[in-house]
């Protein structure tokens, strides 16, 4: 259990690393792969079945997920429409 937790904080350094990184690398996308191919690595030495069982998991949570997506980009859609909506006479009077 200790080392599932400090798999853990590992994986918070590694985003909070990778945030930084970003946006100063043009390949935001090859580090961010990279530094998924560590953490499964690192899970693999740890605990081979956990893993193996992520391997196997991974496809089917992101089949799963695609509908949230969906939805949140419409939402986001939604409320962009209705935040310019509100925000149309203070731009038509002169603000920014």
């Amino acid at each position: 259990m200790a080392a599932v937790a400090g798999l853990a904080g590992v994986g918070v350094l590694l985003s909070a690393t990778l945030r930084l990184v970003a946006g100063s690398c043009r390949y935001a996308h090859t580090m961010k792969l990279l530094l998924t191919f560590l953490l499964w690595t690192l899970l693999l030495v740890l605990c081979w079945p956990l893993a193996l069982l992520v391997l196997v998991l991974w496809p089917l949570l992101y089949l799963l997920s695609i509908p949230f997506r969906i939805v949140g980009a419409v939402l986001e859609g939604l409320l962009a429409l209705v935040r310019s909506l509100l925000l149309l006479p203070a731009r038509l009077l002169g603000g920014r």
